[in-house]
């Protein structure tokens, strides 16, 4: 499975003409309290009632937390045909720690 670093995904997003799905599985109320800007929320658990929403064709970056849960949504991604799915290392905390310092952490 591949895994992206915070800074990493920074830069990647920076670039001209990258389409990145940055698809969050955590809960409403931890996307309330900070997220990504443009990331989507699709709950752990809605993930295989909603596969339909997310296209084979583009890359999609797992989020969540600290990177486990969203590793497992990563994998199971895989296993139904995903070939362009990469889990963020560190999830969002990662994120609010190298990139925006800004972003609440909890």
């Amino acid at each position: 499975m591949k895994q992206i670093s915070a800074l990493e995904l920074q830069q990647r997003l920076q670039q001209p003409g990258i389409e990145l799905i940055l698809l969050d599985v955590r809960e409403p109320h931890e996307y309330q309290h900070c997220h990504i800007e443009n990331s989507q929320l699709m709950p752990m658990q809605s993930v295989p009632q909603q596969l339909d929403r997310l296209p084979r064709d583009q890359e999609i970056v797992t989020i969540c937390h600290h990177g486990m849960r969203s590793q497992q949504v990563a994998q199971f991604l895989l296993q139904q045909g995903y070939d362009k799915v990469i889990n963020l290392q560190g999830g969002v905390d990662a994120w609010a720690i190298e990139v925006d310092p800004t972003m609440p952490r909890y």
